[in-house]
C-alpha cells in the first residue's frame, strides 16, 4: 500500500482520495506518478483487493478505480463490494480487454461510473477522475439539500400541528 496525505496551505480537509486497486504493481505506480504530478488527489493504492477492503472499512474514498482481472478476486466483485461499504463511492473498472460485454454487466451490476481500457491515454484518466469526482461531489449536495428539504418540512409540520392546536 502506498499513500500520500495532504492538506491545502489552510490545513483544511483532505483532497479527493483515489483509491487504486490492480495486482500489477507497475500499473499501480505510472497512475500514482501520473496523479501525483498532475492532479492534487490523495491516491492509496493496493495489489490486493481485499486488503483495499480492509482500508476501505476504516477510511473513506472518493473515488475507486480496479482491475478487471485480479488472482484474488475480479474486479466487478471487489467493487460490488465498494458499493455494499461505500455506495456514494465513484466506481470506475480498468481493463485489458476490450470486452463491452462485461463492462456493461459492471455498469449494471456495480453502478459502474465508467470503464477504461489499458492502455489507458493519460488525459483520458484524468478527465474521467474528474467527471467522476464531480457527480460524487453533485451527489453529496444533492443529498445535503434532500435532508435540509426534510429538515424543514418536518419544522413546519411541527408549526402546522401547533397553530391547528391553538385553534382548536
Amino acid at each position: 500500500m502506498t499513500e500520500r496525505s495532504r492538506e491545502d496551505g489552510n490545513g483544511n480537509r483532505p483532497r479527493e482520495v483515489v483509491v487504486v486497486v490492480d495486482d500489477e504493481e507497475m500499473v499501480l505506480t505510472s497512475i500514482n506518478s501520473f496523479l501525483a504530478l498532475e492532479t492534487d488527489y490523495d491516491v492509496v493504492t493496493f495489489t490486493n483487493p481485499e486488503h483495499a477492503l480492509a482500508h476501505l472499512e476504516q477510511h473513506e474514498a472518493n473515488l475507486v478505480i480496479s482491475d478487471y482481472f485480479m488472482p484474488q478476486m475480479d474486479g466487478i466483485t471487489f467493487l460490488g463490494k465498494v458499493r455494499d461499504l461505500r455506495p456514494e463511492t465513484t466506481r470506475i473498472i480498468l481493463t485489458g480487454y476490450s470486452d463491452k460485454e462485461n463492462a456493461i454487466k459492471a455498469i449494471n451490476e456495480v453502478g459502474l461510473f465508467q470503464y477504461i481500457e489499458k492502455p489507458w491515454d493519460n488525459e483520458h484518466l484524468r478527465l474521467v477522475l474528474r467527471n467522476g469526482l464531480e457527480k460524487q461531489q453533485l451527489l453529496q449536495t444533492l443529498q445535503q439539500k434532500v435532508a435540509e428539504i426534510n429538515r424543514a418540512y418536518a419544522d413546519l409540520q411541527g408549526i402546522q400541528q401547533d397553530i391547528l392546536k391553538t385553534f382548536a
